[in-house]
């Protein structure tokens, strides 16, 4: 069962986004209180539980020219990454993560034979269809854009082959601490080999920073295959915890997200400003 007040803050924040998004320039507590319904207290109370920061400091993180600062000035190349020991095996992104991946005979099955275990949880960015087998979550979706029945639809459409089986609690562990930004969480990648290598790239770029579509087929050895790396981004089954949203162009901007780019410019701004704060 969705936590409803979990759900709400989300949807006051993504309001909040879009009003910030379309104002012509930054705007006071007290203008984005009022359009929230709300005392400026309350909201600046709200939000700053929501991110760390206050509404001030967020908006600067969700301003376009934040994600050209984040290149020039946060930007981690996986290379380096890769020096420093940051591996599927390692701390990524804030969270201990432990994940194999699924056989390229056992993806060409399309999950048959496979048990997914799934659940409506609640996450800072909505309702989240959270899936997983016994070696780890494989699957994380958002209805805040689409709804319910699409999300359902698009997840299980990834296995068709497979049982689903409603399990929220045998999932509820490693979603706490994959939405917390904290603690142990088991991640089991299902996709084609070159997908497996693209979103073992996003696992080493950390919190707080991104990368580009082109410094991600760099470090996979195929620096030619940008567009296909930005078709294995787009695909990812499991957002947020193989951070596609990290995943810019070169030029700093957002780009697209599977679940829709508020959602995306939201993740970011969650991201850096708790790392701030951090």
């Amino acid at each position: 069962m969705t936590d409803p007040q979990t759900g709400y803050h989300y949807q006051v924040m993504r309001r909040a986004i879009d009003l910030i998004d379309s104002a012509p320039e930054p705007m006071s507590l007290d203008d984005i209180a009022s359009a929230m319904d709300m005392s400026a207290a309350h909201f600046q109370r709200l939000f700053s539980a929501w991110v760390g920061v206050s509404p001030k400091r967020y908006q600067q993180y969700l301003q376009l020219g934040q994600a050209k600062t984040l290149l020039a000035e946060r930007f981690t190349t996986l290379e380096a990454s890769i020096a420093t020991g940051l591996s599927g095996t390692g701390r990524l992104h804030d969270l201990f993560i432990r994940w194999e991946a699924m056989s390229p005979g056992e993806f060409a099955r399309r999950g048959e034979g496979l048990t997914i275990r799934y659940g409506w949880m609640p996450s800072p960015f909505g309702e989240a269809l959270v899936m997983g087998t016994q070696k780890g979550i494989c699957g994380i979706g958002f209805a805040s854009d689409h709804g319910r029945d699409w999300a359902w639809a698009d997840m299980t459409g990834r296995w068709p082959n497979a049982r689903f089986v409603e399990d929220p609690e045998a999932l509820r562990v490693w979603t706490e601490a994959a939405f917390a930004l904290r603690g142990d969480t088991a991640l089991y990648m299902i996709g084609a080999p070159f997908q497996i290598k693209v979103w073992e790239a996003l696992l080493r770029v950390p919190s707080g920073h991104v990368t580009t579509y082109s410094e991600i087929a760099g470090s996979i050895g195929s620096p030619r295959a940008v567009r296909a790396v930005g078709t294995a981004v787009g695909r990812n089954p499991v957002s947020w915890l193989i951070p596609c949203h990290r995943a810019l162009r070169k030029s700093g901007a957002l780009g697209g997200y599977y679940w829709g780019l508020p959602m995306k410019r939201a993740m970011l701004a969650y991201e850096s400003a708790r790392a701030e704060a951090g």
